[in-house]
């Protein structure tokens, strides 16, 4: 019950962000593939399912793979229950995810301290949520102390440090997931 991988995928999305990813209309792909513009319509929207066959034709057109577009496909309809778990004897700083699965979002929460010489930088927005505690973030070279309840929005691509200046600092990040095409690519420097 409530375990995302019980529920067909939604393959449709997928489609429909490798296509804009590639800048194609739908009639372009329909030539390449040979099927039909309502049917792929169809499919994007998830009102028509492909099958084995069909969907290696829309991949092939979309110059991927019938296995890529699986992968990035969305579950339907899931629910998913991430329980809190208790302290840990001789607790230690963790991280864990409260998002299970294959998404198009993934959120983490941090508590304690983690690794402040640590550089991130996600392909995709991000939103850190300080919970409990305080932190320190230098985010493209400015400095940002957030404490408890606010937090911090970057967009793809910002290099970003932080570090727990508080004991039992609790953070969640939200991000969007790394193979959503959400923003075009920036130079990475």
């Amino acid at each position: 019950m409530g375990d995302h991988k019980e529920q067909p995928l939604r393959v449709g999305a997928a489609v429909r962000r490798r296509r804009r990813a590639l800048e194609l209309t739908l009639a372009v792909v329909a030539e390449r593939s040979g099927l039909s513009v309502p049917f792929l319509s169809q499919i994007e929207n998830e009102r028509a399912r492909p099958s084995r066959s069909s969907l290696e034709k829309v991949a092939d057109a979309l110059r991927t793979t019938a296995v890529e577009l699986l992968a990035a496909a969305d579950p339907a309809c899931s629910v998913d229950v991430v329980h809190a778990e208790g302290p840990e004897p001789g607790y230690e700083p963790r991280m864990r995810s409260l998002v299970r699965g294959h998404h198009q979002m993934h959120a983490q929460e941090f508590t304690g301290d983690h690794d402040a010489g640590r550089e991130f930088q996600y392909r995709n927005d991000q939103l850190m949520y300080v919970a409990d505690g305080a932190v320190d973030v230098e985010a493209e070279g400015r400095a940002y102390r957030l404490g408890r309840g606010d937090t911090l929005y970057l967009t793809g691509g910002v290099r970003h440090r932080w570090r727990a200046t508080v004991a039992d600092t609790r953070v969640v990040v939200v991000a969007v997931a790394e193979h959503i095409e959400a923003v075009q690519d920036r130079p990475r420097q």
